[in-house]
C-alpha cells in the first residue's frame, strides 16, 4: 500500500541574512520571517509527510503561539514528523519538491539540501528530488517578498 502527501508551505523575506532554507544557513541579503527559523522546505517536507499519513499539520503539531519553537531549527519538525510517520507503520519512497525564489539562485546548493533532508530522513539522497524555480519577476516571488515552496512525497506501509 502507498500513499502521497502534498505539502506547501510560504514565507515572507526581511532584509538581513542569512537566509536558511534546506536546513542551510545561505549568505543572502535577505531571511525568511517567521516563529521557527522559517525554514519553508523543511516546513513543506513536514507537511507533505504528515498529510499522507492523516496527522495533524506542522502548525497543529509545533504551532506558533508555543514559545519553545520560537527560534527553534525546522529540522527537529522535520525529524519529530517523520518519527510518527514511522510509528503509524510508513517508511519514504521519495520526495519531490520546488522551491520558487527568484534570488538567490540555488542551483549549486541544491545537492546540498539533498543531503542534508536524507541524513535528516535516513534515506539515500537520490530519494530527495529538489527543483528551483524563479518568479519570473511576476508577483510577490518575483519582487523578492517571498519564498515559496511546494513538495509531494509518496510512502509505502514498512
Amino acid at each position: 500500500m502507498i500513499r502521497i502527501g502534498l505539502g506547501h508551505d510560504t514565507h515572507r523575506l526581511a532584509d538581513g541574512g542569512p537566509l536558511i532554507l534546506g536546513g542551510l544557513e545561505i549568505p543572502h541579503d535577505k531571511h525568511l520571517v517567521g516563529h521557527s527559523d522559517a525554514d519553508a522546505l523543511m516546513h513543506a517536507i513536514t507537511d507533505a509527510l504528515l498529510g499522507a499519513v492523516n496527522l495533524p499539520d506542522i502548525g497543529q503539531l509545533f504551532p506558533n503561539t508555543d514559545e519553545e519553537n520560537k527560534d527553534r531549527p525546522s529540522s527537529e519538525f522535520l525529524q519529530l514528523a517523520y518519527q510518527k510517520v514511522l510509528a503509524e507503520g510508513w517508511t519514504l519512497i521519495n520526495l519531490d519538491c520546488v522551491i520558487h525564489t527568484q534570488r538567490p539562485k540555488l542551483a549549486d546548493l541544491k545537492s546540498l539540501m539533498q543531503i542534508r533532508i536524507a541524513e535528516l530522513l535516513h534515506v539515500s539522497p537520490e530519494d530527495i528530488g529538489i527543483k528551483a524555480k524563479t518568479g519570473e519577476s511576476v508577483g510577490s516571488i518575483g519582487r523578492e517578498e517571498a519564498i515559496e515552496v511546494q513538495c509531494v512525497c509518496l510512502l509505502r506501509r514498512a
